[in-house]
């Protein structure tokens, strides 16, 4: 089906537009990646709380926890893209963040790009589709004991000390 010049798709209940990031790659690291571009996160943090998502069983490694993210588009930065994703899968307003910092996990032929943010208190995220359980605020030291996407995992304890530094 088209819809404004895209190519829409029917995903467990709802309509996603095709973008031309959509796609695995298969990565050296031996581990398929979503996104043939590369893929950006948004790391929300608020009062010393990060925002997490509860991924839907049915996604890529459902069932974990992590941050809104996604494939990255040919013509997107990975800023942008990470903020599209967050748009798409909560619904927040970017006016209310401020981007601080980016770290990246770079397999060479892949990356994933987790850009650190700050939230003001208008900020107000939502469930937006069928691809997250729940949205949660929590304590830095409560992540580590949530099962965490497996990615974000391997990436939390550089982060975790970027923030630390950063705030």
């Amino acid at each position: 089906m088209l819809c404004c010049g895209k190519r829409l798709s029917v995903a467990q209940g709802g309509l996603m537009a095709h973008r031309d990031g959509d796609g695995w790659v298969q990565c050296r690291c031996g581990n398929k990646h979503w996104g043939l571009h590369g893929a950006a996160g948004l790391l929300l943090v608020r009062d010393g709380t990060l925002l997490l998502q509860h991924r839907s069983q049915w996604v890529h490694n459902g069932d974990t926890w992590g941050i809104p993210g996604g494939a990255r588009d040919s013509h997107e930065t990975p800023i942008e893209a990470a903020i599209r994703e967050a748009i798409e899968e909560t619904g927040i307003e970017s006016e209310h963040l401020r981007v601080h910092m980016t770290h990246t996990d770079d397999h060479i032929d892949w990356r994933y790009d987790t850009i650190v943010a700050t939230a003001t208190a208008e900020l107000i995220p939502h469930q937006m589709n069928a691809e997250s359980q729940e949205l949660r605020w929590l304590e830095w030291d409560a992540v580590n004991s949530m099962l965490l996407h497996p990615s974000f995992a391997k990436s939390w304890p550089a982060v975790k000390s970027i923030l630390i530094e950063l705030f």
